[in-house]
């Protein structure tokens, strides 16, 4: 199989949750193959710093948007398709987790999970696939998901394994509408295991059971993960990688 990320040099990407961890590896990943970034996030200011040290070439843009608010999506969108042009690529990254049982977790922290990991992730999918059979592009939506969308590793995250669950149905029924519907856009599901970043065993303030159940676990690191969405769009134009899960080993 060759694989060759040509087809996207110049092409623009937009990445959710950018700012840090996965989503920040996955840009500069990106932007090393030399495509076009657009990263999206709450924390602007450092997609901007690292916008700083690019070489000539490379092509980084930040935009501000809570994206559990339907407005703050659209308008990034549109600031998008306005200013920097229609994008082939869109890597569903952001994503949040709740720490406790779900017998005594809040309902606010139930919604800000399903806000964010469902709902958030269906509605920047749901208008990158106008837009993208609007122009008659042929792109590539990857969702960020997790090996708990797969199984249930622990009641330790409450409703989060529930809302990765949600991803892999999402992906599939995504698939076979954009089949149906004759869109040669391909959509993959993206699964780490354990990834040593700010929202897992690098959060600050970590609860001790949580603290001591990450000491437990071997952990990939973000670079792991953005090798593996650079592997997904480069597959060539018949192949479609529909779930990739990557493990610490």
């Amino acid at each position: 199989m060759v694989h060759s990320m040509v087809k996207w040099i110049d092409k623009v990407a937009v990445v959710t949750g950018a700012s840090a961890g996965i989503g920040a590896s996955i840009v500069d990943a990106l932007l090393q193959k030399g495509v076009i970034v657009v990263g999206i996030a709450r924390r602007t200011e450092l997609i901007e710093e690292r916008a700083k040290n690019l070489i000539k070439k490379q092509k980084l843009y930040a935009v501000k948007a809570d994206l559990s608010k339907e407005e703050d999506i659209l308008n990034a969108l549109k600031w998008i398709e306005d200013n920097v042009g229609p994008f082939h690529i869109l890597i569903n990254n952001a994503g949040t987790t709740s720490m406790g049982g779900l017998l005594d977790t809040s309902t606010e922290n139930m919604k800000k999970v399903l806000d964010l990991n469902i709902l958030a992730l269906s509605i920047i999918t749901r208008e990158t696939v106008k837009m993208m059979k609007t122009h008659k592009i042929n792109g590539h939506i990857i969702h960020i998901n997790s090996n708990l969308g797969h199984q249930v590793l622990t009641h330790a995250l409450n409703i989060y394994p529930a809302s990765k669950f949600a991803v892999t149905a999402l992906t599939e029924t995504l698939r076979q509408e954009l089949n149906s519907l004759g869109l040669k856009i391909k959509i993959t599901s993206l699964s780490p295991g354990l990834v040593a970043t700010e929202l897992t065993s690098l959060k600050k303030d970590l609860p001790p059971e949580a603290k001591a159940m990450y000491e437990t676990m071997d952990a990939l690191q973000p670079q792991d993960i953005a090798n593996g969405v650079i592997y997904v769009l480069s597959t060539p134009e018949h192949v479609q990688i529909h779930e990739l899960t990557i493990c610490p080993w």
